[in-house]
């Protein structure tokens, strides 16, 4: 009796659907302004990575989710060494999802899944660039949610007051 109870219970709820349609590469650009005479100064960089996230519905159950990427590495103040950015975009199945989790979803697993796509192509074109070895550490997509989330309610409970 008991395992029929359960098992209704189970039919009650409809499971999360989560799939991986595709992985793609939808932008791409380098650039290394100073060549050749960068190669021949000091290589002590300053390397800044900026990261930026968007998710598309495009239809039911399936998003779009764009991760850019942007590589600038600089040898002092005012010199550009290179300039590396990218869109690391997956298409999604996500059903039967509530909304907060749907957002978190979109927000920081989605990305998490593209960025060592990403990783690996920006280390490719450094390398291709004929600059030293680049490895991009590790982000914590899910904490960069969380502080935008933060964020977000901050904002609205100011402007709310």
């Amino acid at each position: 009796m008991a395992e029929a109870a359960n098992g209704a219970n189970t039919e009650a709820q409809p499971q999360v659907e989560f799939q991986i349609q595709r992985i793609y590469l939808k932008d791409v650009s380098f650039e290394a302004p100073a060549t050749p005479l960068v190669f021949q100064k000091e290589w002590k960089p300053e390397v800044k990575l900026d990261l930026d996230t968007k998710s598309a519905r495009l239809g039911d159950n399936i998003f779009e989710v764009v991760l850019t990427l942007t590589v600038t590495c600089q040898l002092g103040e005012n010199e550009t060494a290179y300039l590396c950015e990218i869109q690391q975009a997956g298409i999604f199945t996500i059903g039967n999802m509530a909304e907060p989790q749907l957002a978190h979803c979109l927000g920081a697993f989605c990305p998490n899944i593209l960025f060592p796509y990403a990783r690996e192509t920006v280390g490719s074109l450094v390398g291709r660039g004929s600059f030293p070895q680049l490895n991009l550490a590790p982000v914590n997509f899910d904490a960069l949610f969380a502080a935008h989330v933060q964020r977000a309610q901050e904002q609205q409970q100011q402007a709310d007051a």
